[in-house]
């Protein structure tokens, strides 16, 4: 029986520069993202990006979480990157799913999108902070940069979007990308107090986009502000027609395709908005159709 997973090609092999501490403990970045094979075009083009981007790739570690385990798509990524330090991890769905309300949009729906708040559980003990990322981003700085920003005693660092009141922004963007510092988490407590508000939610129905809401409720006030250019959100237009969009005026470290257009449908289709170009170039989809360029 054929696979039903893509093809990619292999990455190229990234080393560590001189001036990297040894990937050891305490000279690793821990990156956890979530693992779907609807979404493995996005996951490995955003993997891509972080390694060709990073000063120290062989100091990365990938930890990702799967609604199950899919021996094919395990093989593709191995495939891709022979060198690629990752883990995965078994969420187990039946966790959230009868607690999460309808949304927007239903692939913020998906038991998948709610794992980050299980993240401190599901990492090892040893894992004391994380940056968590979507699968639909390309990184073009060093990812280093996030993972040293301070948190100043707070549980979790996000990017602000022209300092919006936190307490009041919901918008399914801001925990896209974010930096949590598990041990925090993990002895406040968080996971059953996010579970508390979806609890209300589903009786009382307080909120209407997906799973970032309760995690605001109870994180108001205990978040600290990130640069906005770790997430320049929004190119993949609105939660409903999926528009193209173009970039925000200043610098950009992350690009986030945030929103119902895919870079990899659109750019497929032969429909791509402008800003598809920028994530094209870490597509490792090995395709048997022409190419746009052809």
């Amino acid at each position: 029986m054929a696979s039903s997973v893509p093809a990619f090609r292999e990455a190229p092999a990234f080393r560590n520069g001189n001036e990297c501490p040894s990937p050891s403990e305490a000279g690793r970045v821990d990156i956890a993202m979530t693992l779907d094979a609807n979404y493995l075009r996005g996951t490995m083009a955003a993997v891509l990006s972080i390694l060709q981007h990073t000063s120290c790739p062989e100091s990365v570690t990938f930890h990702f979480l799967a609604a199950q385990f899919e021996p094919d798509v395990l093989a593709s990524i191995r495939a891709a990157f022979p060198y690629l330090d990752f883990r995965v991890y078994r969420f187990d769905s039946s966790r959230v799913r009868g607690r999460i309300s309808r949304s927007i949009r239903h692939a913020l729906d998906q038991p998948l999108n709610y794992a980050r708040i299980y993240l401190a559980e599901i990492l090892p003990p040893e894992v004391r902070r994380v940056i968590y990322l979507d699968s639909d981003i390309v990184v073009v700085d060093d990812i280093r940069h996030l993972w040293e920003v301070e948190l100043e005693g707070h549980v979790v660092a996000a990017p602000e979007y022209c300092h919006a009141n936190f307490t009041k922004y919901f918008t399914d963007a801001f925990w896209s990308v974010m930096v949590m510092d598990v041990e925090m988490w993990r002895s406040g407590g968080y996971t059953k107090m996010v579970e508390d508000w979806m609890g209300v939610q589903k009786q009382k129905r307080i909120y209407h986009l997906g799973s970032l809401p309760p995690f605001l409720l109870v994180l108001a006030g205990n978040i600290k502000a990130v640069d906005h250019r770790w997430n320049q959100h929004g190119l993949g237009g609105d939660n409903i027609e999926g528009k193209c969009r173009s970039l925000h005026p200043g610098p950009i470290s992350l690009l986030h395709w945030s929103g119902k257009g895919k870079p990899w449908l659109r750019l497929d289709s032969r429909k791509p908005c402008a800003v598809d170009y920028l994530w094209a170039p870490y597509d490792l989809y090995k395709s048997s159709s022409p190419s746009l360029e052809e």
